[in-house]
């Protein structure tokens, strides 16, 4: 006889211990930049990539950054809203790893950018890659999870489009 043996489903709250990982080390990352760093510092680190602290009081590459003040409740709202859609979502198929992992990202990046924006008005970004004189905008190790999580939902979907 021979014996299978079965992966564990993943339940619900192992996909939100991943998002609150990601949030602690956005968090942890961000509070170190603040308390080694004075607003404004560059530190070079490789041909291609710098240690800076700047604020962002837009969203992503600084898009409406200089709008007045009316964004940061927008994108504190929207924000929100996506964490209790995507929590939602992840309490409905917790199987879906592609998918629940990509939520959980988007959710502790999220929530990460968030406590910055309630707390000092602003997010951290420290994260400076560039090319000789070309710089990609600062982000953070939020921004970065959200990418991945939103490029885990496309890979997802596509897959799921494609098993049809």
């Amino acid at each position: 006889m021979v014996r299978v043996k079965t992966v564990p489903t993943p339940k619900p709250a192992a996909w939100f211990v991943l998002a609150v990982l990601t949030l602690g080390l956005d968090q942890l990352s961000k509070l170190a930049v603040v308390n080694t760093m004075t607003l404004g510092q560059s530190i070079a680190l490789t041909d291609f990539l710098n240690l800076v602290y700047v604020l962002n009081t837009g969203a992503a590459f600084s898009f409406l950054a200089d709008a007045g003040g009316w964004q940061k409740w927008f994108f504190t709202g929207l924000a929100l809203l996506v964490v209790l859609l995507l929590g939602w979502m992840i309490t409905r198929a917790p199987k879906q790893k592609t998918f629940a992992t990509g939520a959980s990202l988007i959710i502790g990046g999220a929530i990460g950018n968030v406590i910055d924006r309630l707390t000092i008005g602003a997010v951290v970004d420290f994260i400076d890659l560039h090319w000789r004189s070309w710089h990609w905008p600062a982000f953070n190790v939020a921004d970065s999870a959200i990418c991945l999580g939103a490029f885990l939902l496309i890979v997802d979907e596509l897959r799921r489009v494609k098993r049809g």
